[in-house]
């Protein structure tokens, strides 16, 4: 087996596994996961620049990895950099500060490699081999993939729950024409994303990242995030509807009491969510299958 790390630097958070990878017998043994809420994309979709608080939050992030890293010994480290850093004028800031850090520089991939490792993570170990379709929706970007054993049409869209919220919503709960609006930007990036992915093709949706699983965990009536309950999961359209209703009118203090919600998505997960929703009624999926394993996996599996 080989030790890796991967970490994912997204729009909202940026998370870490270390793990013994043996790709001979496909096991991915999982020593560590974790994520903060670092909100890297703070501002990026009005003013194309990394904000110098989001930069020292990411590397305050960065640092308290470093310790895990060295300390379990990893012997490989990929860093992918998603959406945010993209966008931003400023990267080369947010590159050096990475490479100071971790002795890595963060690499910043397309919409298309982010697919491949998002469907790797998601899909290794589902059994059969139906047409899925994943989708990774993130804090900038949504990213939806279709294949079997491998992709075989990707696409990434600039929607997710921090740029849709900070585009749209002024207040708390949302208002209708908010929500309009949302739904509006969200629809236009499902005809982008039909243009080369057919999204309603798949047997199977899968769905990836924190704001399905929240929904999930919220749906399930967890009393505490709980991810072994969480992963693979199957979640009806109606209770995702139910989830999505109840989080769009509710206010910040009622979403931030709710069991299973992290500090750093009450104020995203509304639109997180009613992306989830837009996708399930434009493929007419009727559950959505929810995984705990992703893009980070994936990194992981590019490592070993």
């Amino acid at each position: 087996m080989t030790r890796v790390a991967a970490i994912d630097c997204g729009t909202n958070s940026i998370r870490l596994l270390v793990a013994d990878a043996d790709p001979d017998t496909g096991e991915l043994v999982e020593l560590d996961r974790r994520m903060i809420i670092v909100r890297l994309g703070q501002g990026v979709d009005r003013t194309g620049r990394l904000a110098p608080e989001a930069l020292e939050r990411t590397f305050a992030a960065c640092r308290e990895y470093a310790a895990v890293i060295k300390e379990l010994g990893a012997e490989k480290l990929r860093f992918v950099a998603t959406s945010a850093s993209r966008d931003a004028s400023n990267r080369d800031d947010f590159v050096r500060g990475v490479l100071d850090i971790l002795g890595v520089e963060p690499e910043v991939i397309t919409g298309d490699q982010e697919a491949e490792f998002s469907f790797t993570g998601a899909t290794r170990e589902l059994p059969g081999h139906e047409e899925r379709l994943v989708v990774d929706i993130g804090g900038g970007s949504t990213e939806f993939v279709v294949g079997r054993e491998h992709v075989e049409a990707a696409r990434s869209v600039d929607i997710g729950c921090v740029r849709l919220t900070e585009r749209h919503v002024r207040s708390d709960p949302p208002a209708a024409d908010e929500v309009a609006a949302i739904r509006a930007d969200v629809a236009a990036a499902l005809d982008h994303a039909e243009e080369s992915v057919p999204i309603s093709d798949a047997r199977t949706l899968v769905g990836l990242a924190g704001s399905v699983t929240t929904v999930a965990g919220i749906a399930l009536g967890l009393g505490a995030y709980d991810s072994k309950a969480i992963h693979h999961a199957r979640i009806s359209y109606e209770r995702v509807a139910e989830v999505t209703s109840m989080l769009l009118s509710a206010t910040h203090d009622e979403r931030a009491a709710i069991p299973v919600m992290h500090p750093g998505r009450v104020d995203v997960i509304g639109s997180g969510a009613l992306v989830l929703l837009a996708i399930m009624e434009r493929t007419g999926a009727r559950e959505v299958v929810v995984s705990e394993h992703d893009i980070l996996d994936g990194i992981a599996w590019s490592v070993a």
